[in-house]
Order: structure tokens, then C-alpha cells, then sequence
């Protein structure tokens, strides 16, 4: 009885029946897979980017320490030993996925269950009668703008996440890592207590991965390390050995020139992939950006400002398609073109990803950069009427290279 009143007074109040369906699904699959997140370490992180690459570098920690593990990202799915790809097209699956992941996890032995969390996820109850012991933002910045409403809307759901552990996770301690460098961050901490939260800033030990971003995804892992009681030279020896991520800042070559793939997809993640991308190239070395990073039907706000980012850092501009999904794949490099001068010179329109990458790989002399964002590690490209085309950036950008 104690339980059914909760479960009201969880579910009190201007709730829509495509909600309580959402609530009530996110219950039931706790109950059908037997609570399993009630044996595990939980952690979730949320934030507009650096998910995938500090669930990673979590992940990397705890196997170093000969922990065993179950992790759901975007990029992919692991049980114990047993991992691969992501192929559901959500982030976050629902449905009860995560719940029988998390089973699959005890019933392999898992100690710990590292989480992604998105706001749609949120706003669906897919994080909820999950019993976090952690829960990780990595910052915030504008995206999921036109599918939310507002930025306020899309921030208040990640702040529902820490909320919700908050209030109903039955773990305790409970702790919250926040990213101190973000100006969202108040938000956040406002909705909890101060003894629970832990602030990081930039990693300072030895790190192979480039970039001011990633010494903060490695600020965050370690801090989560930390917190469930890892030692610090596991933690140091992790971090220090970790090389790359699957389609995040990802080097298919180094020499004689550069080629890069990463997932950048907002106009602050595609502003720090190419600063970086420019601090650690060669002098008198040109970077040359393949620019697919705005898909059909979302976030068009975006699409001048991805234009204006690529003309200051770019010597020579390739636009090329994404996800068009419904929406005319050339309209849409139309926009993106439309925050490039008009006398900009070295800017190409070139529909096809594959002749766009080939284009950009052929133009590439001795020490030069070739930078294709927007893709990363996604395994398909997503077309009009809900069809989907196998893609691979990394395989393009081989078959390329191999064809000079």
C-alpha cells in the first residue's frame, strides 16, 4: 500500500495520458526485470556533449581497477566482456532497454552500470525507478532548441534528472558531478544539496586526448572515479593510457597529412574541434573542414552560425549532406552556406558525403588538416520517409585515402 501511494503522488498533478503511459512503462519494466539497479554502482551522465567520451573514459578507469561493467551510450552497448554497437537510434533507448541491460549486467556479474542521459529520455521517464548513485553534467549548450521549445525548456529537463535522483533514488550517499566552466551549472547545483555536490574543472595529468574538452570529460571521469572509491593511480594510469573514441576527435591518419572524423554537431563543439583542430597543426598548413553536421527537419537556427564557425577556421569549406531525413538535402547546405561570406572563396556544395569526403582528401597536401564533423561514429545516414542508408565517415576516409 505504502508503494501504490507513492506511485500517486508521483504521478499527481497536470499529467498527459502519453506521460503517465511513459511513467507507467518506466515502473513496470523495474518491476518485470526484478529492480537490478538496486545491485549496481549507477551512474548517469548528462549534458549537450561529452556524454559518450566520459562514459568511455569512466569505463576505462573501472577496467584498469578489473571491474566489470554494463554501459549504454550513443555509440555503443556493453555487458561485462561483451560489447557492441548502438544500433537502436536513441541515445537513451526506452522501453524497458535500459532496465534489462542493467539485468543482463547482475546476471553477468556487473558491478557498475554507466548511463547516457538525455532530456527526451527525461521528459519520458526512462531514467525514473533506476537508483542512481551518481549523476554527471557536463555542461550545457544550445541544441534540441525547436524540439523543446526553448533552451530554458531543453536545461530544465537535465535539471529534472538531478532532481529526480534527488527525491527518489533510494542510494545513498548520492553524489552529483557538475562542470564548474559552464554557466548553466547553478541551475543545477541550485536543486541540490552542497554536501553532495563535487565541481571539476580541467584534468591536469597526463592525457592523450587533444583538446581543452576532453581535459574536462577527463576532469569529470576522474572526479566520478573518486567519488565510488577508485585509487588514484588506477585513475592516473587510466587516463594516461586512454587513446581515442570511436568517431569523437578521432585520427583515421596523422601523416603526411591529417584526417579527423568527429560527431561535432553544435556551434560550440564544432568551435572547439576546430580550434583545437588549428592550435595543433602545422604552420602555413591549411585545414580543410567537410561540414555535415546539420540534419533535416531540427535545429535550423543552427545552420548559419555552423556556416560562419567553418569560414573563420577553414581554408578551404566542403558542405555536404547529413541526416536530411524529409527535408531537401541541398536546402539544407543552403542554409548552412548562408552564414559564409559571399566572396569566400574555396567554398564547395557538394550533395554527396562520399564525393565530398573523396573531395576533401585529394585537395590535402603534406601537413594539412581534413576535418569531417557531424556523423562521427553513426552507422547510417537517415533519409526521407524513415529510411535509413549504411554509412561509415572513418570507412569512407579510408577508402578514400587508399584510392591516392
Amino acid at each position: 500500500m505504502r508503494r501504490i501511494k507513492k506511485i500517486l503522488r508521483d504521478i499527481s498533478g497536470p499529467i498527459k495520458i502519453l506521460g503517465l503511459y511513459h511513467f507507467l512503462l518506466a515502473w513496470g519494466s523495474s518491476v518485470v526485470f526484478r529492480h537490478p539497479s538496486r545491485k549496481l554502482t549507477v551512474v548517469g551522465v548528462t549534458g549537450t556533449k561529452g556524454k559518450s567520451t566520459v562514459i568511455e573514459l569512466i569505463n576505462a578507469i573501472l577496467k584498469e581497477a578489473g571491474e566489470s561493467v554494463v554501459l549504454s551510450s550513443s555509440i555503443r552497448l556493453q555487458v561485462g566482456k561483451k560489447s557492441w554497437s548502438n544500433t537502436t537510434g536513441n541515445t537513451m533507448p526506452g522501453r524497458g532497454f535500459l532496465q534489462k541491460l542493467m539485468r543482463q549486467g547482475v546476471d553477468a556479474g556487473c558491478k557498475y552500470a554507466l548511463l547516457e542521459v538525455v532530456s527526451e529520455g527525461v521528459l519520458q521517464y526512462r531514467h525514473r525507478f533506476i537508483d542512481f548513485d551518481v549523476a554527471v553534467f557536463t555542461g550545457l549548450h544550445a541544441e534540441h532548441i525547436e524540439s523543446h521549445g526553448s533552451i530554458e525548456k531543453y536545461r530544465a529537463a537535465k535539471v529534472r534528472f538531478f532532481q529526480d535522483i534527488r527525491r527518489f533514488s533510494n542510494k545513498k550517499p548520492k553524489h552529483f558531478i557538475v562542470n564548474s566552466n559552464n554557466v548553466h551549472t547553478p541551475h543545477f547545483t541550485n536543486v541540490i544539496d552542497d554536501n553532495d555536490i563535487v565541481r571539476y574543472g580541467k584534468y591536469s595529468g597526463k592525457l592523450k586526448l587533444v583538446g581543452d574538452f576532453n581535459r574536462e570529460n577527463a576532469a569529470a571521469a576522474a572526479a566520478v572515479a573518486k567519488a565510488i572509491g577508485i585509487k588514484e593511480n588506477i585513475i592516473e594510469k587510466a587516463l594516461a593510457e586512454f587513446s581515442e573514441i570511436p568517431g569523437r576527435m578521432e585520427f583515421v591518419q596523422k601523416t603526411p597529412f591529417a584526417v579527423v572524423v568527429d560527431y561535432a554537431h553544435t556551434p560550440d563543439s564544432l568551435d572547439a574541434v576546430y580550434g583545437t583542430l588549428t592550435k595543433i597543426k602545422p604552420k602555413n598548413s591549411k585545414m580543410i573542414c567537410v561540414l555535415g553536421s546539420a540534419g533535416g527537419g531540427r535545429d535550423k537556427w543552427k545552420r548559419p552560425k555552423l556556416g560562419a564557425i567553418a569560414d573563420r577556421y577553414c581554408e578551404e569549406i566542403i558542405l555536404t549532406n547529413e541526416d536530411p531525413f524529409d527535408e531537401n538535402p541541398a536546402a539544407i547546405i543552403s542554409d548552412v552556406k548562408s552564414g559564409i561570406p559571399l566572396n569566400r572563396k574555396n567554398v564547395h556544395e557538394i550533395v554527396s558525403r562520399d564525393d565530398a569526403i573523396t573531395k576533401a582528401i585529394s585537395s590535402a597536401s603534406l601537413g594539412d588538416v581534413v576535418i569531417i564533423t557531424g556523423k562521427g561514429s553513426e552507422q547510417y545516414i537517415r533519409i526521407a520517409g524513415g529510411k535509413r542508408v549504411g554509412w561509415s565517415d572513418k570507412e569512407k576516409a579510408i577508402e578514400a585515402i587508399n584510392k591516392l
